[in-house]
Formats: C-alpha cells, structure tokens, sequence
C-alpha cells in the first residue's frame, strides 16, 4: 500500500516506450496481396494461387512445387528489388488439421532457409505438401528436395536433365 504523502511513482524520460500501431519493420518491398513474415513475402490471395497452379511446376518426393513469373519483361537473372513470394498448402488428403498444419510449418522452415539462395526475384511458389511424407521426411531431405526442385524450375529448357527410361515388361 502506498503511503497518502508518497510522491506517484514515474520511470525518467529516457526509460519511457511509446507504443506504436505501426509496425516497425519497412515494407519497402511487401506487394499487394502478400504479407510479411520473417524474410519471406506470403501470398494471400485466391488468384494468386489459381495463376502459380496454371504455370510451371515440379513435382519431388516430399512436396509439389509450382511456381511462376510475375513480371515478364523483366530479366529473371537481375536482382530488381522485387521480391519472392510463397504460399503453402496441404489438402484435407495429408490429414486432419494438426497434420496440416504441423506439414505447413515445416514447408514454411524449408522455405525460409532455401528461398532466399536459391528463389528468384519477381517469382511466385507455391508450396502443397503431400500426404505422409511432408511432416515425417527428415528436414535436410526436405530442403534438398526444395532446392532440387528450384534448379529444375529455373534451368533452361534444353538443360533439363533426361528420365530414365523404365522397360515395360512385355506380356
């Protein structure tokens, strides 16, 4: 209990915080559509989406990949300040929401460490992650298998490395 004559307790000026409603971080370069998060730019809209299943994409043991370009006329190879985009999914087939969601969030570490070496400006991914293997694959193959995944998206056409053909048995 404080005494009726104590003088009211007040912190100097120098210790004072102001909250502010605005973040702090710049986002200098979030687009519309997308937020911030961390070092990645999330997609959040429906169409944005809808125009990465239309593009390319790659399929690898632990996750799909889809991916396209958002600005043509640029050259993909040049860092223009524009920025990488993401989005993750994962269908009611990996299960039910804790499986979603623990899946999410590691295809969410796996892009946050590979992204920013290997994605390029101006490109939209979209992550799905697959049934079973997306949350128990171990995380160092689930990285190589982004970045793998990446190299084929972004090598030239006549640099695509050549399938194996499979024999069919003859009946």
């Amino acid at each position: 209990m404080t005494p009726p004559n104590a003088p009211p307790l007040t912190a100097p000026a120098e210790m004072t915080v102001t909250a502010s409603a605005v973040s702090s971080c710049p986002n200098d370069d979030v687009l519309p559509g997308s937020r911030r998060s961390g070092v990645l730019n999330i997609l959040t809209k429906r169409a944005d989406f809808l125009a990465a299943a239309r593009a390319k994409r790659q399929a690898c043991p632990s996750m799909m990949v889809q991916a396209r370009q958002r600005d043509r006329n640029a050259p993909a190879d040049t860092d223009s300040g524009d920025p990488v985009r993401v989005g993750f999914t994962c269908s009611k087939k990996v299960g039910n929401a804790v499986a979603r969601n623990r899946a999410k969030r590691r295809l969410r570490e796996a892009a946050r460490a590979v992204l920013p070496q290997h994605g390029q400006p101006g490109w939209d991914y979209v992550l799905i992650g697959r049934n079973g293997v997306t949350a128990a694959r171990d995380f160092a193959l689930l990285k190589a298998d982004l970045e793998q995944a990446l190299r084929r998206i972004h090598a030239p056409k006549g640099d695509a490395p050549a399938r194996p053909s499979v024999a069919k048995p003859t009946p």
